[in-house]
């Protein structure tokens, strides 16, 4: 097992301060391991994360060796040819277990900011005192970009989030975690074979959560009763002002929309499992309130705007591997974790075998499925 860093390395040197896991402790689980601590219904810190995953390794014995970059995977006769700064390695099989969230995804007209504004992404970003006095311009209205926007109106900034497409939910529902009926209804357990638009599903935003000890939904009503300015999506600079388009009242009702369905999934479930009892009565949630009046543009250089935070999402980067197995928008070709390559091999993206495959509880299912067929396959050679 190759590590760049250290164990746990990205959740070292690539998160900010205040973050917690968006699924509450009792889903913190690897193969062997689960949470056992006095708060399962809280949300694990980073430090919690970090050691959880030290622990893990200290457990399984894991043969890692960090401080190892891979720099190239190519075929080769009996295999493929791994290059690294630690040294040249040969083997039967490889798994790409690097994950898709590897670099920020930043629009191209990011260029076009003026220099007097800082840019930072989530990879930069570790607390409000490390961004200029004045106005903020997050971008993106996902769980990272909601979660920012509202550190950061917390601290004293005034605070504008551009919103594009997003998926609301509550924190909880009836009583539970909202990621308790996730996993208890079986929406999560839906394999990729079954989903309608795989595509779609696997480049859908991560849901507006937050992991708080008070289980608080953040969603865009919170954000705007703290006094967050909404805006739409950033669409384009021009003669240094930002663009944005209009729609807010549109982009709002279709997330409205897949919400209500999904609760209303929940009860049906709940109605047909014979679990109605078990929870409290159904729940209806106000729309998302659409702003009296919104801008369509914003002057970048007067100096209202001092800083942007770029909460757009992030992409694989795969750079590194000489295998003609990623297409055009950079996405590595696969069937279920099994690249369209022989002995090649993937975990940990999204909707890889199931809906839940990117988080910490969905990795155990996957692994064993996406093992078994590496081990089919090297004994087939054999």
């Amino acid at each position: 097992m190759l590590e760049r860093g250290e164990l746990a390395n990205s959740w070292r040197t690539e998160r900010w301060d205040s973050l917690r896991l968006l699924t509450p402790n009792w889903q913190s689980r690897l193969p062997g391991l689960r949470y056992e601590g006095p708060d399962p219904d809280g949300y694990m810190t980073v430090g919690e994360v970090i050691a959880f995953i030290e622990r893990f390794a200290a457990i399984t014995r894991a043969p890692v060796r960090t401080g190892v970059n891979v720099t190239s995977v190519r075929p080769a006769d009996d295999g493929y040819h791994v290059t690294t700064t630690r040294g040249e390695l040969g083997c039967r099989a490889v798994v790409i277990a690097s994950g898709a969230c590897n670099q920020a995804s930043v629009p191209r007209f990011a260029e076009a900011v003026p220099p007097s504004v800082e840019q930072v992404t989530p990879f930069d970003y570790r607390d409000p005192a490390k961004l200029p006095d004045g106005g903020v311009l997050v971008v993106g209205a996902s769980a990272t970009g909601v979660q920012l926007a509202a550190e950061l109106q917390r601290s004293g900034r005034p605070v504008t989030l551009s919103v594009g497409e997003h998926v609301r939910l509550p924190r909880t529902y009836r009583g539970r975690d909202v990621l308790w009926w996730m996993d208890a209804s079986g929406v999560w357990d839906q394999r990729y074979d079954e989903v309608e638009d795989l595509t779609r599903a696997r480049r859908l935003p991560s849901p507006q959560l937050v992991g708080t000890p008070e289980r608080t939904t953040l969603d865009l009503n919170a954000l705007a009763s703290m006094g967050v300015e909404l805006v739409g999506r950033w669409a384009a600079v021009r003669d240094g002002s930002a663009l944005f388009s209009g729609g807010l009242r549109n982009v709002f009702s279709l997330a409205d929309l897949k919400m209500r369905r999904l609760l209303g999934t929940f009860d049906e479930w709940a109605l047909t499992s014979g679990r109605d009892a078990e929870v409290g009565p159904p729940e209806r949630f106000p729309a998302t309130r659409v702003p009296e009046s919104t801008r369509l543009q914003l002057d970048l250089g007067s100096g209202e705007i001092r800083s942007v935070v770029w909460a757009t999402g992030f992409r694989p980067e795969y750079g590194w591997l000489d295998v003609p197995v990623v297409d055009a928008k950079g996405q590595l070709r696969h069937e279920g974790g099994v690249a369209d390559r022989p002995g090649l091999y993937a975990l940990g993206l999204p909707v890889l075998r199931r809906r839940r495959s990117t988080f910490m509880c969905g990795i155990e299912d996957d692994a064993r499925e996406v093992i078994e067929h590496l081990a089919r396959y090297l004994a087939a050679r054999r």
